[in-house]
């Protein structure tokens, strides 16, 4: 298999982790009341990226919070190309992914989907359900379109099958800390920090963990091993319960927290 090209989100976050940075990307579901003015305060606190879901009726991988947000989207009249659409209005100069079911792109069709997220200024695309075994022709179309194409890698998975995952991915690696759905955790999942570190010594492509990191203090843990932390559930309960505001001041505490670990080190 050929190289993959390192594209606009993966140069970014690479810059940054080499410069020192540990890396925060923020996940905030998109048609949801207030959800660009979140985007906009996240990037102007501290984001190095950010993670725009799009709704969906069927979210297999998402817990009560994600849920919540993605049906009152929904509810709100959200779809992908209102979203797409949105997202060309919001001026900001960090990268932008964009998490979704496969459904979502098949209905579309692969180039349609692809070509979408190029035009509204999206440079990834995280598709949690379309497994490595199936994910040809929507990465050879996402490649083509200037799409990178972010790969998860499970706690579970066969040391075998983490290379050639990492092979196929880019943009960063998508490190799910723990079996079962986004939410808040009391605790970091002591297979978050395992799995990175075994992806750590496979790939120089950035290691972000995501799915249960719940605090500052867990992004800190998290990042003492991995390059950096994909946060969602606790993001997305400050705009639920307060408002775009308290997305600001949440991803400020957290950036400032991995800042002061930086330093420390």
């Amino acid at each position: 298999m050929s190289v993959l090209h390192t594209g606009k989100l993966e140069s970014h976050l690479r810059a940054r982790r080499d410069a020192g940075r540990k890396l925060l990307v923020p996940y905030i579901t998109g048609g949801y009341l207030g959800w660009t003015d979140a985007v906009r305060a996240a990037a102007a606190n501290g984001a190095d990226a950010i993670e725009i879901g799009i709704p969906f009726s069927d979210p297999v991988m998402d817990g009560p919070m994600i849920q919540l947000a993605s049906e009152q989207a929904l509810e709100r009249g959200a779809t992908p190309l209102s979203i797409l659409q949105e997202l060309r209005t919001i001026d900001i100069d960090i990268p932008l992914a964009v998490m979704c079911y496969y459904n979502t792109v098949h209905s579309a069709g692969n180039e349609r989907f692809a070509h979408s997220l190029a035009e509204a200024g999206v440079c990834a695309a995280i598709v949690p359900d379309l497994p490595l075994e199936e994910a040809t022709d929507w990465c050879t179309t996402a490649d083509s379109a200037g799409i990178e194409t972010v790969m998860l890698a499970a706690p579970t998975a066969p040391e075998e099958r983490l290379p050639r995952i990492l092979q196929r991915c880019n943009g960063f690696v998508y490190a799910v800390g723990l079996l079962g759905v986004t939410g808040e955790r009391d605790e970091l999942a002591s297979t978050a920090t395992k799995l990175a570190a075994r992806l750590k010594a496979l790939t120089d492509v950035p290691v972000l963990i995501g799915v249960g990191v719940s605090n500052a203090q867990q992004a800190v843990e998290a990042s003492m091993v991995a390059d950096g932390v994909v946060m969602g559930a606790s993001v997305m309960r400050r705009l639920i319960e307060h408002d775009a505001d308290a997305v600001g001041e949440y991803v400020g505490e957290v950036r400032k927290a991995l800042d002061a670990s930086s330093q420390v080190k």
